[in-house]
């Protein structure tokens, strides 16, 4: 392996260590869903290592419980996952020219919020090798804390299911702090992200004047708000290229 491709898969790994970390405690309340949809550890380890997905594999393991057809499944699945298209876009444009197709489409394959946010807040090309190594770390530790919960937890305490559960959004904050430090745009993106997010929220005043909110789905919502105020943040204060 070439010696930079070697030293980013191994800083990869360096990342992919809290964020394993966080996806290995957070994943045993996935597993409680997927031991009461009828998944063996085995099935559960397998199939969180190659999908990766918390929301996308929670809404699969409802489906399975409440024997949904695979029509069904299928759209649940694309709509609780259509916010990695926005993010894998977001990486399409941080590639080099000489870039291989099969380092794109496993970019796009190992893609998660969290490795998503380690990647963009890199600064300079998307190096393959760097999300290899983050991947390499979190996807089986994602996998181990599936098949663990589904082994043992529904012994665990309700509140510490819930303690779990939130734990990986901290981590996720963690990450987009430092690029909010360093620029005034991505902060206020950040910030006005977070208020309109609220504000469209179920039993907001916004929902109440405009009652049509409410039937949209959480996911969509978020695509249709991150859309939007990228494109005005990218409008009103556009990226120097770094080249």
């Amino acid at each position: 392996m070439n010696p930079d491709r070697k030293q980013a898969f191994l800083n990869g790994m360096k990342v992919g260590v809290p964020i394993g970390l966080g996806y290995f405690a957070v994943s045993f309340s996935l597993g409680i869903m997927a031991r009461n949809a009828g998944i063996t550890p085995v099935e559960g380890f397998i199939t969180s290592v190659l999908a990766l997905a918390s929301a996308g594999e929670y809404a699969g393991f409802s489906m399975i419980l409440y024997q949904a057809s695979f029509v069904e499944t299928v759209l649940v699945a694309l709509i609780t996952n259509a916010r990695y298209m926005l993010m894998t876009t977001a990486l399409s444009q941080r590639f080099s020219q000489d870039t291989s197709l099969g380092h794109r489409i496993a970019v796009a394959l190992f893609t998660t919020d969290e490795i998503f946010g380690a990647n963009i807040s890199r600064p300079g090309d998307l190096v393959p090798q760097y999300t290899y190594g983050m991947a390499a770390v979190a996807a089986p530790l994602w996998g181990l804390g599936t098949s663990l919960g589904i082994i043992a937890g529904n012994g665990l305490p309700v509140r510490v299911v819930s303690a779990l559960s939130v734990a990986l959004y901290g981590m996720f904050i963690a990450i987009i702090v430092p690029p909010c430090k360093s620029s005034r745009t991505v902060l206020a993106a950040v910030a006005v992200s977070f208020l309109l997010s609220y504000l469209c929220s179920p039993g907001s005043i916004i929902s109440e004047l405009i009652p049509a909110i409410t039937s949209i789905s959480s996911g969509t919502r978020i695509i249709i708000l991150t859309v939007v105020i990228s494109a005005v943040a990218a409008l009103v204060r556009p990226v120097e290229s770094q080249k």
